[in-house]
């Protein structure tokens, strides 16, 4: 066994630093203002909060797997329903399928050393099921829960593998990550998926609280790439700071794990690409 899966193994994540040069992260933050400038917003918000994900599952969100699709911070608008700021600086996040709609997130998500960090992690063949670009605004960037990412992206066995991308420097004032070293070696807490009346809900299969006492801060440089275990538990505090902490993420599964059709994000298994 190499040492980067070794370590994977034992803490449940890597952070890697220099992963992507400071072009690569530029690009993807001016491909994104791009994208945010041809958003044609209607005035029908799509608010993506982790700790309301149930109430703020609407149709929009729930179709958004093979789409490129926007969400907005829940105080971006007032009480008439308007705007407070401009969209870029309204937006929570943008996904599901960055990945493989837009050509310069393609290239990011399965540039030559992301081949070579899947080889080394035996994730070769791992499809990548969902991306997200993150915005975490300064002063208005959201928390988001402590949470297990196998239960948003089920699968059986469980096999579920993020990638986390610092597109600016990421700290404890602008609302880093924060995670227990050794936290996956447990049992996936709740499955987050659709529901018989076509909202969603999250079945629970254990109600052991986690240990926040445990967790430490992951501040990371611009450039780096943390790796994490569908099992490990890990979050965010809000940016009350003046810098902002985009990133940008992916996830995959396993291609011979079966993934759930009660799955929140749906996709045609055929669509799905390795990374």
């Amino acid at each position: 066994m190499n040492k980067l899966l070794e370590k994977f193994e034992k803490d449940g994540f890597l952070i890697i630093e220099n992963f992507n040069s400071e072009i690569e992260c530029n690009n993807l933050m001016k491909r994104i203002t791009e994208l945010t400038k041809k958003f044609d917003f209607d005035g029908y918000p799509s608010i993506f909060q982790t700790s309301e994900q149930e109430r703020t599952s609407d149709d929009y969100f729930l179709n958004s797997g093979d789409k490129i699709s926007f969400f907005f911070e829940k105080d971006a608008f007032d009480s008439k329903g308007k705007l407070k700021n401009d969209i870029f600086n309204s937006l929570n996040k943008i996904g599901h399928a960055l990945h493989d709609l837009d050509p310069i997130f393609n290239e990011f998500s399965r540039s030559p050393q992301m081949k070579d960090l899947a080889k080394n992690l035996n994730l070769s063949d791992y499809l990548i099921i969902q991306s997200m670009h993150i915005f975490k605004h300064a002063r208005i960037g959201g928390v988001v829960d402590v949470h297990q990412d196998s239960t948003f992206l089920y699968t059986e066995p469980e096999s579920c593998v993020g990638f986390w991308f610092a597109l600016e420097d990421a700290t404890i004032e602008n609302g880093c990550m924060w995670a227990q070293p050794g936290g996956h070696r447990t049992n996936l807490r709740s499955w987050f998926h659709r529901s018989e009346n076509g909202g969603t809900e999250f079945h629970i299969f254990d109600t052991t609280p986690f240990d926040l006492e445990k967790m430490i801060p992951l501040e990371v440089k611009k450039g780096t790439c943390i790796v994490l275990d569908g099992l490990l538990p890990h979050y965010s505090l809000p940016n009350t700071s003046e810098k902002s902490r985009q990133a940008y993420t992916i996830h995959t599964i396993n291609p011979k794990a079966t993934y759930s059709k009660q799955n929140w994000l749906q996709r045609a298994r055929d669509g799905l690409l390795p990374i």
